[in-house]
């Protein structure tokens, strides 16, 4: 199964943002939100890990008997996401293929998603921590539009404000949309789900 590694196994789903309640409601916290939307989905509550700075939920997803997986929202700042997610990678022996990360993604308008495996960055320092960390750029990105500021903001502060009232109206709608996707890859496969979620 290309894209989530091996159906047997474990898949290791990660929400990138920031911790605190004053970063909760940002653009750049959008993966975390995600990962909420798909712990309901499990039925579990996010508890701190046993190894690595994040808090998890372990579960199944997808018709039964379900996918076991571990879904995972780092307790580091979103620039250096990779140390928990390389712990958690080894203490779940979860290879590569099977990591899928949930992300901001500035060059997709907002309520867009796209779905790859591998590749760069995209100037995206979450998945620049990632990489660095895991030894490796082949794991599944959930891209999660964004859309570029407005004018000459800067994008720095941009991802770091709370979505606009406009925006907040569609924002479950969006959150759906992307946990439907990463379900889609961790039951159907990459190239199944890119078929059914690129075509929208």
């Amino acid at each position: 199964m290309t894209g989530a590694g091996s159906p047997d196994g474990a898949a290791l789903i990660v929400g990138l943002g920031n911790p605190g309640p004053e970063y909760a409601g940002n653009r750049h916290n959008v993966g975390a939100m995600v990962l909420d939307v798909l712990s309901a989905r499990v039925g579990g509550k996010f508890k701190v890990a046993r190894k690595g700075r994040a808090h998890v939920v372990e579960g199944r997803l997808g018709p039964l008997p379900g996918r076991r997986v571990v879904l995972a929202k780092p307790l580091s700042y979103m620039n250096v996401s990779g140390g928990p997610v390389a712990a958690l990678r080894q203490f779940y022996r979860v290879e590569p293929a099977a990591i899928v990360v949930v992300h901001d993604e500035l060059d997709l308008p907002f309520g867009v998603v796209r779905l790859k495996q591998g590749g760069g960055e995209g100037g995206h320092n979450g998945l620049r921590s990632i990489s660095q960390s895991i030894g490796t750029k082949d794991y599944v990105r959930v891209r999660v539009g964004i859309g570029r500021p407005p004018g000459r903001q800067d994008p720095a502060d941009f991802v770091l404000r709370d979505f606009s009232s406009t925006e907040r109206k569609e924002l479950d709608l969006l959150t759906d949309l992307a946990a439907d996707a990463t379900e889609a890859i961790i039951t159907e496969g990459l190239l199944a789900a890119q078929n059914s979620f690129h075509a929208s």
